[in-house]
């Protein structure tokens, strides 16, 4: 055992020696043997009976690729509009997903996850910083949190405090109950206490833009996932008496009678239900999960027993209720589900809790490239910004503050009073349509939008996996122009030394046994089938058959050899022969082949059925020669050492 974790650590230690070292050098430049790693995995992911036969030949193939690379740095072709452009739209198009911190994703994600297994059964007594005259006290806001406070703490019932002092509405009736709650229920800073508090336990108080909130864990239990529902709802109106409640009441036990005697649901709640979205639609509702709707209509919901059962008619504040259950989707509780784990994280990221993402930029920004505020006059700036943006007379602080004054410095970037105008005159007022944000806040939010703009136009300073993604997408534009200049468009334009090449090796291009063969190309198997039956009935009737679905059936003909045709397997063709739909699995899609005309001797390719063939041997002619070429060019030494380490 000892031996073999000694000789793992010696391996271990060559591949980290080598991988810091020069693979080979070519001309004045250097290959990391790190680089080609990577790319020799990348393409290679499989095991393989002889490592050092495959790391040779992939090396060969690499080194010529990287000749051709700096040939057209050499020649200024990452220059070319075409490829600037190109590289500009990849760069806007990823950059966002590498504006976020992967560790944090990473860890919201598990927490999301962890949370998501479980309900928990949750009180709430709210605190307003408005009075009873509808005005903001936070002053009364807080002698009345600390009273309620004072009795938790003493020991009167949560239930009873909420009923006599929460401001929410409701807590009069329901005394704070707000029934089961999980993950993304509640805003993220509820959940985090919520999640935080123990089962018979309150929580502190916590404060957000409308008041003071204080948590009780109920219970929990094991998260019951979401459930597919239909509802009938015969909704109260307004100011509906004791009287028209009872009315009602009595054509919900009528609808009652009728279901349990076997009257379509569907049809039920299109007539009678007032819930006008569903109701088109039968009643079905929306996949429910815990915490969405108020506790005594979920009470109910996760009550049911059975798919296909029904409730009996039900209250709740907006009226009286009839559920059925279709189906339950459990929670997944393995950690390991990726399709539940990008959820998950698509969820995270349109959430609350992804306000503090950003601050692993803040950070990068201010420990690598440097941040540094300038001493200025804060008063100045907020009448100079007064004046130039709401057009308010100039107050003498202001005039201390110029176009030119700098406010604070980025690396080597400069953000002036000009920027900030330009920011704030955007940025200044809030979202929600009430009014101008305090100046204060309009300047932290204008440097951490400088900051994440540094970031954003220098991610490749910033991101390892950012900068190597995008050279080598432009590596691969520039490699692609470059063959095209030199290979594969004078392999298709210089026809007089292709039919010269056919003509030399003319015995080269021959049909091996081959068929003319119309092969049919369906969107689906049902399809497949169908044209399969037709065709078979009336083998010259093709073009009509995919005429006819057109919309579902493309079709192609084109000369065969034996073992090109779909789903031919060991079947001998014959003339007239038609092989049976072959299912592509990844698509759906299914394909099936009429063989027109067979020949069962090889036969001489005329040139245009050759010229394929001959196109091909002519780039490889003439790749071969600008190989040997660029070698002088840029003269290629290997490191033997470095090579044999890796070899292993």
């Amino acid at each position: 055992m000892k031996k073999s974790i000694a000789a793992l650590t010696i391996a271990c230690f060559i591949l980290l020696s080598a991988s810091s070292q020069t693979l080979f050098t070519y001309g004045k430049y250097k290959a990391d043997v790190n680089d080609f790693l990577n790319a020799y995995n990348k393409n290679n992911p499989g095991p393989t009976t002889n490592k050092s036969k495959a790391v040779n030949e992939y090396l060969t193939l690499y080194i010529n690729s990287k000749l051709k690379i700096r040939e057209a740095y050499d020649r200024r072709v990452d220059t070319l509009p075409q490829i600037i452009s190109e590289v500009a739209n990849l760069r806007t198009q990823i950059s966002e997903n590498y504006m976020s911190d992967p560790e944090l994703v990473k860890r919201m994600t598990g927490e999301a996850f962890n949370r998501s297994l479980k309900d928990i059964r949750v009180a709430h007594i709210f605190i307003s910083y408005r009075n009873a005259a509808g005005f903001v006290d936070t002053v009364e806001a807080k002698k009345k949190r600390d009273a309620i406070l004072q009795r938790l703490k003493k020991g009167d019932d949560f239930s009873l405090v909420a009923k006599e002092n929460s401001d929410d509405p409701s807590a009069k009736n329901n005394k704070g109950e707000l029934g089961y709650i999980t993950v993304f229920t509640l805003p993220y800073e509820f959940e985090n206490v919520i999640y935080a508090t123990p089962v018979g336990k309150y929580s502190s108080e916590i404060s957000s833009k409308v008041g003071y909130h204080i948590f009780k864990t109920l219970g929990e239990r094991k998260a019951v996932g979401k459930i597919k529902a239909q509802q009938i709802l015969l909704a109260f109106p307004p100011d509906v008496d004791e009287a028209g409640k009872k009315q009602l009441g009595k054509l919900a036990d009528s609808l009652y009678k009728l279901l349990l005697a076997g009257e379509n649901f569907n049809r039920l709640a299109s007539s009678f239900s007032n819930d006008y979205v569903t109701a088109a639609n039968g009643g079905i509702m929306a996949d429910a999960g815990v915490g969405q709707y108020e506790p005594a209509f979920e009470s109910a919901l996760w009550a049911i027993s059975k798919d296909g059962a029904i409730t009996k008619p039900f209250a709740t504040s907006y009226g009286l209720h009839i559920l059925k259950r279709n189906s339950v989707k459990p929670v997944v509780t393995d950690p390991n589900d990726k399709g539940n784990l990008l959820e998950l994280e698509q969820r995270i990221k349109t959430d609350s809790r992804w306000k503090s993402s950003k601050d692993f930029i803040y950070n990068q920004v201010k420990s690598k490239a440097g941040f540094k505020k300038y001493p200025i006059d804060n008063d100045g700036v907020w009448a100079m910004s007064d004046s130039v943006l709401d057009q308010k007379p100039m107050l003498p602080v202001g005039r201390s503050i110029i176009a030119s004054t700098t406010f604070f410095t980025i690396g080597d970037s400069t953000y002036d009073a000009t920027d900030w105008v330009n920011y704030a005159n955007t940025y200044r007022y809030k979202q929600d349509g009430t009014g101008a944000k305090p100046w204060p806040q309009v300047m932290d939010e204008f440097e951490k939008f400088a900051m994440l703009s540094f970031y954003r136009d220098r991610l490749e300073d910033f991101n390892e996996d950012f900068r190597n993604q995008m050279a080598e997408f432009k590596d691969g534009n520039i490699f692609f122009e470059i063959m095209q200049q030199e290979v594969w468009n004078k392999a298709q334009s210089d026809s007089a030394t292709l039919l010269a090449l056919y003509e030399t090796n003319k015995a080269k291009y021959k049909w091996e046994k081959s068929a003319d063969v119309i092969v049919l190309f369906c969107s689906d198997q049902t399809i497949a089938n169908t044209a399969y039956d037709l065709l078979k009935k009336n083998p010259a009737d093709w073009r009509n058959i995919v005429e006819q679905h057109s919309e579902k059936i493309v079709a192609d003909s084109s000369r065969y050899e034996w073992e090109q045709i779909p789903n031919l397997n060991k079947a001998i063709p014959k003339t007239g022969m038609i092989t049976s739909p072959l299912l592509n699995t990844n698509d759906n899609t299914a394909s099936f082949a009429y063989l027109a005309q067979v020949y069962d001797k090889p036969m001489q390719r005329s040139y245009q059925d050759a010229k394929g063939l001959v196109i091909n041997d002519y780039q490889t002619i003439l790749e071969d020669k600008w190989n040997e070429a660029l070698r002088k060019k840029y003269p290629v030494t290997i490191d033997q050492k470095v090579l044999s380490s890796i070899s292993k």
